[in-house]
C-alpha cells in the first residue's frame, strides 16, 4: 500500500517531481565537476606553473655557502668546486623520480666577445637526450624549461656545436643578428659560433650567452663538469611539516621522517637530490615554489566555495517546490490525518517520494558531471580530468544531505497541518 502510495504521488505531480529532480541533477553535476576537478587540479595547476620556470636550483656546497654567508649572486660565485655531469641522471633515480618534469645544468663562465668585451656565457643541454640509469630514457634541457621565451631565430640543438643563443639586451648592445657569427675566447682557447637565435626572457639572462655544454667546458678547461641544475618537480604545497624538516630533517620524529620524505614536499624533493649526487646542495626557489602553493590553495579553495554555493541553491530551490507540492496536496494529507494515520507514515511518504526523485536525479547529476569536468580538464588545462572514485560516495552523502535540507521546510508544514481545517478550507 506503502509503495502505491509513493508510485501515484511520483506519477500525478511528475511535471514538480522532474523540476526536483534536474535541481538535484544540477547541484550534483557541478559538485561531481568541481571535486573531480579539485582533487586532480594540484598536478594540472604545478604542470602550467612548470611553463615558467625551475622551482629547485642544486649547486655545489661551496658555492651555496658563499651565498649563505656573504650574498654572492649565484650567478656570479665562482667557485673551484662543481657538479659532476655524470651524475645528472641520478635524479631520476629518487624516490619521487616521477614528480621530476625537467632539468637543465649549467656551466656558468665568463669570456671575450670578439676578444674584447667581457660577457657572461652559460653551457647547457638544449634538448638532450639522456639514458638514465634505471634503463629508461629521457629527453630535457633549456629549450624545454624555458619554452615560454620570446625566441627570434631557433633553439640550437645539442648536436650543434657551433651554434649559440644570444640574449636580447646582449644581442642590442653588439648588434648581434641571428645568423651573424662571434668568437668567444677563455685564455688560450677560442671558438667560432653561429647566433642562431635571440630571446627575451624579461630576466638576467638577457645579458647571456647560452651555447651547448660540451662548448662552455671546452672553453673553461671543465669537462665533464657542471655548475649548477635547475630542477622543475611537481610538488605539495608546503606545511608545518614540511618546514620543519626544510629547517632541519633530523628534528622530526621517525613517523614524522616517514610522512614528509614520502611525500612531495620541495623539501623532501631537494633532500633526494642530494642523496644522489655528490657535494651537491639543493634549494626551493622559494618564489616559484610558494606561488605554487598559494595558487593551488586558492584554486581549491574556489573550487570548495562553487560546490558549497551550487548545493545550497539546490537545497533552497528543492525547498521551494517541496513545499508547493505539499501545499497543493494539503488536503489529501488532511484526508489522511483525518481517518487515523499520524505524522510519522505521512512523513516518511513524502520523504520516500523526494528520496525516490533524489536518487535519480542524483545519479543523471553525477554522469553529467562528469562531462563537465572533462569539458573543463580540456579547456582550461588541455587535458582530461583523471575521474577520481571516492568522489561518488561523496557525491552520494552530498545528495542525501541536500535533499533532506531542503524537505524540512516541507515536513513543518505538513506537520502543522490539522485536518479540520484544511477539509473545510480554512
Amino acid at each position: 500500500m506503502f509503495l502505491r502510495m509513493v508510485k501515484g504521488a511520483l506519477f500525478r505531480q511528475k511535471g514538480k517531481m522532474l523540476m526536483i529532480a534536474f535541481t538535484i541533477a544540477l547541484g550534483a553535476s557541478l559538485a561531481t565537476a568541481m571535486l573531480n576537478v579539485m582533487l586532480d587540479v594540484g598536478d594540472k595547476v604545478n604542470q602550467e606553473l612548470k611553463t615558467y620556470g625551475a622551482n629547485i636550483n642544486v649547486r655545489p656546497k661551496e658555492a651555496s655557502l658563499l651565498n649563505d654567508l656573504y650574498g654572492m649572486d649565484e650567478n656570479a660565485a665562482e667557485t673551484a668546486q662543481y657538479l659532476r655531469e655524470d651524475e645528472l641522471g641520478n635524479i631520476k633515480t629518487i624516490f619521487w623520480a616521477f614528480n621530476i618534469v625537467d632539468f637543465a645544468p649549467y656551466l656558468e663562465t665568463r669570456a671575450l666577445l670578439n676578444g674584447a668585451d667581457e660577457v657572461r656565457l652559460a653551457g647547457v643541454w638544449f634538448d638532450h637526450h639522456l639514458e638514465l640509469p634505471t634503463g629508461e630514457s629521457l629527453d630535457t634541457g633549456l629549450a624545454r624549461m624555458k619554452n615560454w621565451w620570446d625566441v627570434t631565430g631557433e633553439w640550437p640543438g645539442d648536436g650543434d656545436t657551433d651554434t649559440a643563443i644570444v640574449g636580447g639586451l646582449l644581442a642590442r648592445r653588439f648588434d648581434i643578428q641571428p645568423g651573424d657569427r662571434f668568437t668567444l675566447t677563455i685564455g688560450a682557447q677560442a671558438v667560432n659560433l653561429l647566433a642562431g637565435g635571440v630571446f627575451d626572457s624579461g630576466g638576467a639572462e638577457d645579458e647571456q650567452i647560452f651555447v651547448p655544454l660540451p662548448v662552455a667546458q671546452k672553453l673553461a678547461g671543465r669537462p665533464g663538469l657542471v655548475s649548477r641544475v635547475e630542477v622543475s618537480a611537481l610538488t605539495t604545497p608546503d606545511n608545518e611539516l614540511s618546514r620543519r624538516a626544510a629547517q632541519n630533517p633530523k628534528s622530526l620524529s621517525i613517523k614524522e621522517w616517514e610522512t614528509w620524505y614520502c611525500t612531495a614536499y620541495v623539501s623532501a624533493i631537494c633532500y633526494q637530490i642530494d642523496e644522489v649526487m655528490s657535494g651537491a646542495v639543493s634549494k626551493p626557489i622559494r618564489q616559484v615554489a610558494e606561488s605554487e602553493g598559494a595558487i593551488l590553495e586558492k584554486t581549491q579553495l574556489l573550487m570548495l566555495l562553487i560546490t558549497v554555493l551550487s548545493l545550497l541553491g539546490s537545497a533552497l530551490g528543492i525547498s521551494n517546490l517541496v513545499t508547493a507540492s505539499v501545499m497543493e496536496r494539503s488536503r489529501e494529507i488532511g484526508l489522511l490525518k483525518a481517518v487515523g494515520a499520524n505524522n510519522s507514515p505521512i512523513a516518511g511518504l513524502v520523504l520516500a517520494e523526494i528520496t525516490v526523485t533524489g536518487l535519480l536525479g542524483g545519479v543523471a547529476g553525477y554522469f553529467a558531471g562528469l562531462g563537465f569536468a572533462q569539458i573543463i580538464g580540456r579547456s582550461v588545462f588541455g587535458s582530461a580530468i583523471e575521474i577520481k572514485p571516492m568522489v561518488i560516495p561523496i557525491v552520494a552523502v552530498l545528495v542525501f544531505v541536500i535533499t533532506l535540507a531542503g524537505s524540512i521546510p516541507s515536513i513543518r508544514y505538513m506537520l502543522s497541518l490539522h485536518p479540520a481545517e484544511v477539509l473545510h478550507g480554512r
